[in-house]
């Protein structure tokens, strides 16, 4: 293993101005640069990634941390232990304590095995999809054990096969670049998923991410028990996780809607290997000029499966963000049928779940006499949040019927 992720570095001290320390002494993981106090501690003084020490404003320490100068989140908290710095050492302890829940959780070998401050290990995701491993690294920080990282993860799981898919647009706020490396082993062509007793497999070159969404592991299975004998419209589909849980479960037909050409050919492909093709298919089109087509037509579905991508990624998204949920909620539930079921979702870390029941009440229609909550849900086991960060726990969702 190499020297820079051995936590060999020095660290410097970076002090906060008074009365900052509240939040972190709550249990918070991230410290922003305009807590800092730079005249006694610039910031400007740190390489990007640099290990360093939190002290409050009096020198009172805090925990350990790294920083970046460069970014809004200028430190995130790694230890709280004074004699215990963050280093390679911690780094296995905590993938070893991380895999361990996910192995009790969790019978075969498909699951998030990090999930970033959720697991203590801020900046890393890791997914496993058995004896392949696609790791994600967003901070400088975490950056500097990126080949610690890949070691450990085939000393400890014996994977034969690791990428790291450091594509993602939030490394640029970190000043880091963006590429896709396979460190250990070959591309396999075909990531594969065994969940809620289907088959899956995602061509790597599309996977979004890292290339699953496990997080809906659970909702997905949930889906099941309102689709028996039912239509059941699948938007935002990509490869067809809730389509072929509801066909799975007899659903009479099954439309799953994707604006990726790649993922609709490889949703199709997926239920033709589970034998589910005579009451599924996928087509490749815009959810919501498809949902304005379905209702000029006068479509109605038992079920409508809305699971869009995140509208709000930044405070500055969310007037904009707002208006595609409601809009999209709002053409969604024109297409249910008397006391038909929707699943809607949000996995935009700034909308709250009061939010999203809000644009749900406000996209009733018109006809409608009232909206009944039957189920919420959130982010599966293998992404654990933090209770001091609630911007971990991101993901939320209703099942509703409509009277």
């Amino acid at each position: 293993m190499h020297n820079p992720g051995s936590g060999n570095q020095a660290a410097g001290v970076l002090r906060l101005k008074k009365r900052e320390e509240r939040r972190i002494l709550a249990g918070h993981l991230w410290v922003f640069s305009n807590e800092i106090d730079i005249q006694a501690t610039p910031l400007k003084s740190f390489d990007a990634g640099a290990p360093a020490v939190l002290e409050s404003a009096s020198g009172k320490f805090l925990a350990h941390v790294y920083v970046n100068p460069a970014s809004l989140i200028c430190a995130r908290i790694t230890s709280r232990v004074k004699p215990k710095p963050f280093n390679v050492e911690l780094l296995e302890q905590r993938l070893l304590y991380a895999l361990g829940l996910r192995e009790r959780r969790y019978g075969l070998p498909y699951y998030r095995w990090v999930h970033g401050e959720g697991d203590y290990l801020p900046g890393l995701v890791v997914d496993r999809y058995n004896d392949v491993v696609v790791a994600q690294i967003t901070t400088a920080g975490m950056e500097v054990y990126k080949d610690d990282i890949a070691d450990l993860i085939v000393k400890i799981a014996g994977v034969s096969s690791v990428c790291f898919r450091n594509d993602v647009p939030i490394r640029e706020l970190e000043q880091l670049p963006l590429y896709r490396e396979w460190v250990a082993g070959t591309d396999p062509g075909l990531l594969k998923v065994e969940e809620n007793g289907l088959s899956f497999t995602v061509p790597t070159e599309l996977g979004q991410k890292t290339g699953w969404f496990y997080d809906h592991r659970e909702s997905r299975f949930s889906v099941r028990e309102w689709s028996k004998g039912k239509r059941v419209l699948d938007l935002y589909s990509y490869i067809g996780g809730f389509g072929l849980n509801a066909a799975k479960a007899g659903a009479s037909e099954v439309m799953a809607i994707d604006a990726s050409a790649g993922a609709v050919e490889a949703a199709n492909d997926n239920a033709k290997a589970n034998g589910l093709s005579d009451n599924f298919r996928a087509l490749a089109a815009d959810a919501v000029e498809h949902m304005r087509e379905l209702a000029q037509q006068s479509a109605q579905f038992d079920v409508v499966i809305l699971d869009p991508p995140a509208f709000i990624k930044r405070k500055k998204d969310r007037d904009a963000g707002m208006r595609h949920y409601a809009l999209n909620n709002r053409l969604a539930m024109k297409l249910l049928a008397p006391g038909g079921i929707l699943l809607s979702a949000s996995c935009s870390q700034a909308l709250d779940l009061s939010q999203l029941q809000q644009v749900l009440r406000q996209g009733m229609p018109k006809s409608a006499e009232s909206l009944q909550q039957l189920q919420m849900f959130q982010q599966a086991p293998d992404h654990p949040a933090n209770l001091a960060m609630p911007e971990t726990l991101y993901l939320k969702g209703v099942i509703a019927r409509l009277l």
